[in-house]
Formats: structure tokens, C-alpha cells, sequence
């Protein structure tokens, strides 16, 4: 890496953004191609003197707020805000911990009983996460659900993840704007402050998910609530209706078990003929 490569990718960013692209008008005088500094620094909410200083490789750490910030003004593709979280690590040596803490990374590890567990579930779509939303383990008629639909091509999967990030998850979330919120309130409210690795995620969608994730951080915490109806667009056998049943296991595990079930006749059809599910006789004891 060169001694400034994050402050060029940001110039040469900025010279390839036209004023009309983001409301300014075109002016007649422009010494320099696309945006002034202080039309950048205007729109990011960062002072001209600032934004010299990281071009020009004299401030090395910027905040994943001042980086979310310069993303969302520069109109950047999820590409490229890949690359500048990647730029800004490289130059930082990481983007740092909003506060500090001692918290294990989260657990990527499932218990023997759980691995059990999942396999008499099957064919039933169940998946494993942990507290931030990493995929861990599934049962094969969760693969049938959500492979098809692109959630699980990336090496290590993650729900929130594919939910911001993903161009193909507002197609197949029927109500994207209401599972995303869902999300972010799960994963504030289940993590603290103290979580260093919550915050570096945090950080990291922030970049990288751009106002639809950031804008959805200024909502106050509360306890989740339950999702109700989730509807998917699955591109083999058409709209599913799901419920979820959430398992919280202990909590040094800190991971969850999620269970989609039909939430009407014809998404029972459905997922039966994608998991091969046949029906049996469930007995039920009632008072």
C-alpha cells in the first residue's frame, strides 16, 4: 500500500462526482474537475480543514462516522465502500471501539446438543446465529429457503449483512423497511456498549450500509417485539408467508435459534414441496 492511498481514492472520488449529480449547480469557474472541497465538507458535515488534512494523509483516523458521512456524499457504490472501510483500516490500523470493553469475540462454535438439535428439526427451515447476526449452522430446508434467495453465497453468511448490503434483499423482503428496523433494534438491544465487536460491526454497516442502516441507529432502544408475518419472494415457489419461533440459548452461547414456520395453507404447501417435507401425525396433549 502506498503512503496515502486512502486521501487519493477520497480526491480522486471527489473530482469524479459532478456538482448536478448531487443539486449543486455546474458554475462557470471550476479550476478542478467535480466536487470543491468545500462543497464535499458541506455536504459529509465535516470542515473544509478536515477533509485537506485526510487527503492529503495528514489524519489517518477517521471516524467511521466521518467515513459513513463522505460515503453517503460521494454517492459511493457498496464496492467501493467496501474498499474505503478496507483503505481506512489499512491506514488506521483499524477503525478503533466507540468505547472500550473486554467482551469475547463472538462465539462461532455450536455445541454438540445444539448440532442435535438442529438435525431432528429437519427438514424444518432453522438457522443458528450469534449476537451479530452471523450464519453458523442450518438445517437443509433453511439452505433450500434462503440459498436460492443469495443469503448464503458470501464464505461467512450474516443476516444483517445481506439485509443492508445486498441488492437482491429489498426484492426478497416483501417488507424490507419493516425487517430492517426489526434488526437494528435486535442488535442494539441485545448487545451493550461495552461490546467492542458489536461496535465494529456497528461501524462497519454504518460504511457500508450507508443512510439505511445509520438513519436507523437514531431510533430509541426497546425490547424487540415480535416480527409477525414475514414475506419473501422466493424465486422457486413464489411469495412465503413465515413465522418465526426464536430460541435464546444460554447466556454464554449468546446465539439464537430461529425456526420459520408457514403462517398460512398455501406457504405450508409451499415449503413442504421445497424441503420435501411429508406431514405427519403430531400429537398434541390438551388439558
Amino acid at each position: 500500500m502506498s503512503e496515502n492511498e486512502l486521501g487519493t481514492f477520497l480526491r480522486l472520488r471527489r473530482e469524479a462526482v459532478k456538482p448536478a449529480d448531487v443539486g449543486l449547480p455546474e458554475g462557470t469557474r471550476r479550476r478542478t474537475p467535480g466536487l470543491r472541497r468545500s462543497e464535499l465538507s458541506t455536504l459529509a458535515g465535516i470542515s473544509v480543514e478536515y477533509l485537506t488534512r485526510l487527503e492529503q494523509g495528514r489524519d489517518r483516523h477517521p471516524s467511521a462516522q466521518v467515513l459513513a458521512a463522505l460515503a453517503d456524499a460521494l454517492r459511493l457504490g457498496t464496492d467501493d465502500r467496501v474498499h474505503l472501510r478496507h483503505l481506512a483500516k489499512a491506514s488506521s490500523g483499524g477503525l478503533g471501539a466507540l468505547c472500550p470493553g473486554a467482551l469475547s469475540a463472538p462465539s462461532r462454535s455450536v455445541r454438540p446438543s445444539v448440532r442435535m438439535l438442529l438435525e431432528r428439526l429437519e427438514p424444518a427451515p432453522a438457522v443458528l446465529l450469534n449476537r451479530l447476526g452471523d450464519v453458523l449452522a442450518y438445517t437443509t430446508g433453511y439452505e433450500r429457503l434462503a440459498g436460492p434467495i443469495g443469503l448464503l453465497d458470501a464464505e461467512r453468511p450474516n443476516v444483517l449483512l445481506f439485509t443492508f448490503t445486498d441488492s437482491r434483499a429489498r426484492a426478497v423482503y416483501l417488507d424490507w423497511e419493516r425487517i430492517a428496523d426489526e434488526l437494528v433494534l435486535d442488535l442494539r438491544y441485545r448487545s451493550d456498549c461495552t461490546d467492542p465487536h458489536v461496535t465494529g460491526f456497528v461501524e462497519e454497516l454504518m460504511i457500508l450500509g450507508g443512510p439505511a442502516f445509520t438513519d436507523r441507529l437514531t431510533i430509541p432502544t426497546q425490547p424487540p417485539k415480535p416480527l409477525g408475518v414475514e414475506r419473501i419472494a422466493h424465486p422457486e415457489v413464489g411469495e412465503l408467508r413465515l413465522s418465526r419461533e426464536v430460541l435464546e440459548l444460554t447466556e454464554s452461547d449468546a446465539q439464537q435459534l430461529i425456526v420459520h414456520l408457514p403462517a398460512d395453507d398455501a406457504t405450508s404447501a409451499a415449503l413442504d414441496h421445497l424441503t420435501g417435507r411429508q406431514p405427519g401425525a403430531l400429537r398434541v396433549v390438551t388439558a
